[in-house]
């Protein structure tokens, strides 16, 4: 009997402190996400945008895919050239084709109108005379299709990648330098009739000065947020991504909440990778950093969501933008991954 009172005795214990961690769950501040980009991922990587960005150290777990972008989805095909199907050897092209149809019909129609398999075509010499005549015909078409295709081919002058991009290390100790740095460029097109098509990306060295501003834009980006600046915003960010801001703001006004972020600190970065297009240089860093992060009533001033006095840590990979030939200053925000 003793022993059956305490274990009931011990039961009900943890059924009251089980009951009072949720009642203290209940009552206190909801943890949100209520930060700018409200822990979703959306922007622009340029032509990369709909690819994942290679991992890091610290984003080691593969980046979320755009949940919203401007950019369109294109097929793999970006340049519309496509690549002839077999071109290995005479008879694998459509001209060697078309005449072994052609023999084969004529062969047919001999055989229908009671002239044999190769009667129509004067037998078996006649065949390979028409066929050596046909072979030389060929190859003196396509030289002189290929002739006249190099000397009106357009030369592509391009930048050489740098073989080491990182070898001694950004000066910002804050990030590593282990990324991928790499770009894919397209090579030329090959085959009979085929296009060139210049490289779609280059790599793109980057230096200090450009992840000091990294660091500058992930601080005053947050602080432009909870001033709800949208003018900072605008120049903070892409076009896109302060049209995102905007309604992100717009929405908190509806809701009759505001957003306080305070006390952001970068923590620590690594490159995932940095690229020129034709148009734009991109850069794509995985970010650590922690903020406090505080959601209130605009009315009352009463906390609805989120800590203020607990720092929250979050990881982000940031897709940066800049014109060519801007350096560090022209850098813009394009894109926010969640990791």
């Amino acid at each position: 009997m003793t022993a059956f009172f305490k274990f009931s005795a011990s039961h009900t214990g943890r059924r009251l402190v089980a009951g009072a961690f949720a009642l203290t769950l209940i009552l206190s501040p909801l943890v949100a996400e209520a930060r700018l980009g409200g822990g979703s991922s959306f922007g622009s990587r340029g032509t990369r945008t709909y690819s994942a960005p290679p991992s890091t150290s610290v984003a080691p777990r593969p980046a979320a895919p755009m949940e919203r972008s401007m950019t369109p989805q294109t097929a793999p095909n970006v340049g519309g050239y496509q690549q002839p199907g077999n071109t290995g050897g005479f008879f694998g092209g459509g001209l060697g084709r078309g005449l072994i149809g052609g023999l084969l019909g004529a062969g047919l129609f001999g055989m229908l109108f009671g002239g044999g398999m190769f009667g129509g075509l004067g037998g078996l010499s006649s065949i390979f005379g028409l066929l050596i005549q046909a072979a030389l015909i060929f190859f003196v078409v396509k030289f002189a299709i290929g002739w006249f295709a190099r000397r009106q081919q357009p030369s592509f002058a391009g930048a050489a990648p740098s073989t080491s991009p990182f070898s001694s290390g950004p000066s910002s100790s804050m990030f590593g330098g282990a990324g991928q740095t790499g770009g894919q460029g397209g090579g030329f097109g090959s085959g009979f009739g085929s296009q060139p098509s210049a490289p779609a990306t280059q790599p793109l060295t980057l230096d200090g000065a450009d992840y000091q501003a990294f660091e500058k834009l992930l601080v005053s980006s947050q602080a432009a947020y909870t001033a709800e600046d949208l003018g900072a915003l605008r120049r903070i960010g892409t076009p896109e991504m302060a049209s995102y801001f905007a309604e992100q703001v717009a929405d908190n006004a509806k809701r009759g909440v505001i957003n306080k972020v305070s006390d952001v600190r970068f923590e620590k970065g690594d490159l995932s990778e940095a690229w020129r297009e034709r148009d734009a240089d991109y850069a794509t860093v995985a970010m650590r950093f922690s903020l406090i992060d505080a959601t209130y009533d605009r009315a009352s001033g009463r906390l609805v969501e989120g800590n203020a006095t607990v720092p929250a840590e979050a990881t982000e990979v940031w897709t940066f933008r800049r014109s060519i030939g801007s350096g560090a200053s022209g850098w813009v925000v394009s894109g926010i991954q969640q990791a």
